[in-house]
């Protein structure tokens, strides 16, 4: 039996415990049905990843495998595979129900894979599918902004967490389609990273939304996306709001809030998560993959941009507990991409 290296857990501890993140050697998969076996030549570290590890009580009898951001090469191909052949370069966020890609070869099911933007190297566009997947969701199709510039004119957006992962995309995204973007941030180098990456305006999120609003000219936004805390922000969302606006959240909240702020204004709210239609199978996957695809041609005209902005070396225990407490540290601009 061929064997390959990964990283995975037993035990789900704090990352400063050497057992966190162990190296492990597994069988090497085998690409079968609608699967993919892909060489995995980087991949990304997300939030995710740090929540799915989290300390908690249990315990796993083969190795739980993480990460879900891959950029790589197709080594072999299910007999039902009809997008993709042996040697086509990839890249993908695969699902959160199975196996992760810390490691050597990862198997994912074609519909929700890409061929990567030829423009990037492997680094450059494993930083990209999992927060573009996300960002491309909640725009499109949870917020249900138009894809006509001509439609967005005059129309605004607010992106609590602009120079995060998915709100450095989100940004460039809604900005390339016409939205006027205003972004939160509270540092000076959030701040320039936002604005590079697209947004006109930018407020703090430390502080009440409308009265910084109404600075800018601005008495209420059409579209707010939540990147952070949607505890903390819903009573701003809220009031920011324009009448029949939309808001959309990835974060989960911890505590109630109450709807009824929303009702006067007509105003719809929407969660992202961009696992779903892995996860539940749903009919339209394939979308994700039309999506990416849409989006590597973005990048290769140079209308996208890379969102990496720190990178490791070396698939292996010690350097995913470093990028580990990276990302935990909350102070994380842009992605976090680890290379083979």
């Amino acid at each position: 039996m061929t064997e390959m290296k990964a990283v995975g857990l037993y035990h789900y501890l704090p990352i400063s415990d050497p057992e966190s993140l162990i190296d492990v050697t597994l069988p090497k998969p085998k690409a079968e049905g609608h699967d993919l076996l892909v060489k995995v030549k980087a991949i990304s570290v997300n939030p995710v990843d740090v929540k799915v590890r989290a300390p908690k009580d249990k315990t796993e009898q083969t190795p739980k495998i993480l990460g879900w951001d891959v950029a790589g090469v197709v080594e072999e191909v299910g007999e039902a595979v009809t997008l993709f052949q042996p040697g086509d370069e990839v890249y993908y966020a695969g699902s959160i129900n199975r196996q992760g890609c810390y490691s050597e070869y990862h198997l994912v099911e074609e519909s929700i894979v890409a061929k990567k933007p030829a423009s990037l190297s492997f680094a450059e566009a494993a930083a990209l599918p999992l927060t573009t997947i996300t960002a491309w969701e909640a725009l499109f199709d949870r917020l249900g902004v138009s894809k006509s510039k001509e439609d967005n004119k005059g129309k605004s957006i607010l992106i609590i967490n602009a120079a995060g992962g998915v709100g450095s995309i989100a940004t460039q995204l809604a900005n390339y389609f016409g939205l006027t973007v205003i972004g939160t941030a509270s540092r000076p180098e959030t701040e320039a990273w936002a604005k590079q990456h697209g947004t006109h305006i930018v407020i703090n999120h430390h502080e009440a939304f409308p009265p910084q609003l109404e600075k800018e000219g601005i008495s209420a936004v059409d579209y707010i996306l939540c990147l952070h805390s949607t505890d903390k922000h819903w009573d701003n969302m809220a009031q920011a709001i324009a009448p029949q606006g939309h808001i959309a959240s990835i974060v989960e909240t911890e505590e109630p809030h109450d709807l009824g702020l929303l009702k006067s204004k007509s105003v719809s709210f929407a969660w992202e998560f961009m696992f779903t239609r892995a996860l539940y199978q749903t009919e339209d996957r394939i979308e994700q993959h039309r999506l990416l695809d849409d989006v590597a041609k973005l990048v290769d005209q140079g209308i996208i941009k890379t969102t990496i902005n720190k990178q490791l070396q070396g698939i292996n225990a010690e350097t995913l507990r470093e990028a580990h407490q990276i990302v935990e540290s909350n102070k994380m601009i842009g992605k976090l991409v680890v290379i083979e």
